[in-house]
């Protein structure tokens, strides 16, 4: 599996066409969420992405969007966030989750970071530390929540301890993102 973190500028045209088939195929057709995926907020963010063979259909195994906040709404957001039905189960969430914190610490140090999930997905957020400030609330038929995370001292050396002592561990068992 191969990682990028990406600005919308460095996006290569195939990845982005691969980036908006994947967050298609799960959150309108799977989840059934009808709505415009470009919603204007891809050039201004960092996409973070797993692939594997590029020439592939559907390479891309996992996928969230980080939008860096602004002077009305200074939180970080992750958002789009997305495993493959074929990566679901087997770790790649929680590895997305801990690559998007570390790319927020590295670049927005001491940011507040915010995500919207299903209500069933909250043990898994809070495992990072996310705790829950909104909802639920009904989204598309859809119960959510808001979570929020705060940064600790030492969160990037954290997540860089935690990356090497999987390298070498068997798949751990996660939440299915949807």
């Amino acid at each position: 599996m191969n990682w990028k973190t990406l600005e919308f500028d460095q996006l290569s045209a195939r990845e982005l066409y691969l980036i908006m088939r994947a967050r298609s195929a799960v959150f309108v057709v799977e989840q059934w969420h009808i709505h415009l995926d470009a919603d204007g907020h891809d050039e201004g963010a960092l996409h973070l992405f797993a692939a594997e063979d590029m020439t592939r259909q559907m390479p891309i195994l996992a996928y969230a969007r980080i939008q860096p906040g602004d002077s009305e709404a200074p939180d970080v957001v992750i958002d789009k966030i997305l495993t493959s039905p074929a990566r679901r189960s087997d770790g790649t969430a929680l590895a997305l989750i801990e690559r998007a914190l570390h790319a927020i610490c590295k670049r927005w140090p001491g940011r507040t970071v915010r995500v919207t999930a299903q209500v069933g997905l909250r043990g898994f957020y809070e495992q990072f530390g996310f705790r829950k400030t909104d909802g639920p609330f009904l989204d598309h038929g859809t119960p959510y929540i808001g979570l929020r995370w705060q940064p600790r001292t030492g969160s990037q050396s954290l997540f860089a301890a935690q990356w090497r002592e999987r390298e070498d561990a068997t798949p751990i068992n996660t939440f299915e993102l949807q």
